[in-house]
């Protein structure tokens, strides 16, 4: 059994029935509110696979490579660029001067993610994601407590000082030693000491705190969580139903996103800092969040409250 999260007084919702989550007890129902967590994982293995394939076997469409390159700069089909765009910009501060192929790059993925998807990187592209959840199920299977508690903010400090590092080194600071471009180098090109640096991370989210590398430390994460917040790709929250179980906040990564009070407000969760992992969806025993996005969530909302506001 699962530690359950109760709701406190001031969350609890008078005059409704506050229901916990139930495991489904057949396939195609575990099946279905695995949704998400499948859907994640064929996207990231699906991504390092076009980049194996392209790289070890020449995979190709029509004559162009599929995938090549790496995170932090590849080509789709041969034709369309992108770029990370923190590391861009790292690249920028040091003054080096760069092909506008991989500007374009950035921008086309800079864009995606600020105006459409949010944080998804972290949870449906980053393959560190891959090692960090593994690190959290054995984790809550064995019941670790925290060895140390960390402020999330940390993740933020540490983007500013790869940036003044950038400057005052002339190198990208974050690229020269991240440990995401070394797993997907390792996964890629081959097997080396980069592994050393998973393995940490592997025992941080393990042994020393919850969520540690991408909830307290990742400065990519950071980076954006900050793009992602005008993003119009949203967990949409129906105030109407929920009755404050906190099941959500209980698997949330990041349990600060999940604010009753600012959710029933805007109609969805609005934070940078939520990486749509979608974990909070399937766990809501009244069905209370769903993805949408925002004209269609604000569309909604108005309609609700002008029926509510009918006379009866």
């Amino acid at each position: 059994m699962h530690a359950q999260v109760q709701p406190t007084e001031e969350e609890a919702k008078p005059g409704r029935v506050v229901r916990l989550y139930t495991p489904p007890a057949t396939l195609s129902g575990r099946l279905w509110s695995w949704r998400y967590l499948i859907l994640r994982r064929v996207t990231q293995l699906g991504i390092l696979a076009m980049f194996f394939g392209t790289a070890r076997y020449g995979w190709e469409v029509a004559g162009r490579p599929l995938l090549t390159g790496n995170l932090s700069a590849s080509e789709f089909l041969g034709v369309i660029p992108m770029a990370d765009p923190f590391a861009v910009l790292q690249q920028l501060l040091t003054m080096h001067v760069l092909d506008k192929e991989v500007l374009i790059g950035a921008a086309i993925v800079l864009g995606f993610y600020a105006l459409i998807a949010g944080r998804t990187f972290c949870a449906w592209v980053c393959p560190v994601n891959l090692v960090t959840d593994a690190a959290g199920w054995l984790r809550a299977k064995l019941r670790v407590p925290d060895f140390c508690s960390l402020s999330r903010n940390i993740r933020y400090w540490l983007l500013v000082l790869a940036l003044i590092l950038s400057v005052l080194t002339g190198v990208a600071a974050f690229e020269w030693v991240s440990p995401i471009s070394m797993l997907h180098r390792e996964i890629v090109f081959g097997i080396g000491l980069g592994l050393t640096a998973i393995a940490g991370i592997f025992l941080l989210d393990l042994l020393v705190v919850k969520h540690g590398w991408c909830g307290h430390l990742c400065p990519l994460g950071a980076f954006y969580s900050l793009v992602g917040r005008i993003a119009q790709l949203r967990v949409r929250f129906d105030d109407s139903s929920c009755t404050r179980c906190a099941e959500c906040v209980r698997v949330c990564p990041e349990p600060k996103v999940l604010d009753f009070k600012l959710a029933a407000e805007n109609g969805l969760v609005a934070s940078g800092e939520c990486t749509n992992c979608a974990r909070c969806i399937p766990i809501c025993p009244e069905n209370s969040l769903s993805f949408n996005f925002r004209p269609l969530i604000k569309q909604h909302n108005s309609t609700a409250t002008q029926q509510a506001r009918r006379p009866s």
